[in-house]
């Protein structure tokens, strides 16, 4: 399991409370990215490995509600996304890199959730934290658009990173603590089989 330096050191209990916060992050190594992609789970098995990436830290952002619990983020009231925020070296991995592996570890074309979890907190999203990392990721949504090949249209959303709050610590790396309980979720929920329906090859296969 990654120790989550950036998040202890850095984060602590901070509030994202615009997209200036991270302005200065930016700029030198690590780095921060801040997607949704579902249950956050999931998305932190399927990028805590990239080489690269130094840590993944499950969370909630976007909502109205401070200090949400997971039940509360769960019941669709507080405005949540599952998400997580994925720490990463810049010499090693890029930006641009990383938001090209996103799209093809999601189902960006579902606005009610992802595979079987339906609901607000798990629609897909990408947390821009400053006017760099918007660009990227909006030049990275063009080329899929481009080069997709699906018919049906992209409904994933590129939003300014506002506030994040850190998931329980049970949330966190649950694919390395409970790997049986994980895996018969991931299968029995139809993630991979549906992104290889869109894709054509589960990209991030080698890591799990």
């Amino acid at each position: 399991m990654k120790t989550r330096h950036l998040f202890s050191n850095t984060f602590g209990l901070l509030l994202l409370t615009g997209a200036a916060t991270f302005s200065s992050l930016s700029q030198a190594a690590p780095q921060t990215m801040i997607v949704a992609g579902g249950c956050f789970w999931c998305v932190e098995s399927d990028v805590e490995l990239v080489q690269g990436v130094s840590d993944v830290v499950s969370g909630y952002i976007g909502g109205h509600t401070d200090n949400p619990t997971y039940k509360q983020v769960s019941s669709g009231k507080t405005g949540h996304f599952e998400a997580v925020v994925i720490n990463f070296d810049d010499d090693v991995v890029s930006l641009k890199a990383l938001a090209d592996y996103y799209w093809k570890t999601i189902d960006p074309t579902d606005a009610a959730g992802q595979f079987c979890d339906k609901g607000s907190p798990y629609k897909t999203a990408m947390f821009y934290q400053d006017d760099k990392q918007k660009a990227v990721f909006e030049a990275s949504l063009a080329k899929v658009e481009k080069s997709k090949p699906f018919k049906d249209d992209i409904v994933t959303e590129i939003l300014p990173a506002k506030k994040f709050y850190p998931a329980e610590e049970y949330h966190q790396s649950y694919y390395t603590k409970n790997p049986i309980r994980y895996a018969y979720y991931r299968a029995s929920c139809g993630r991979d089989s549906r992104i290889e329906d869109l894709w054509g090859e589960v990209a991030s296969k080698k890591y799990h």
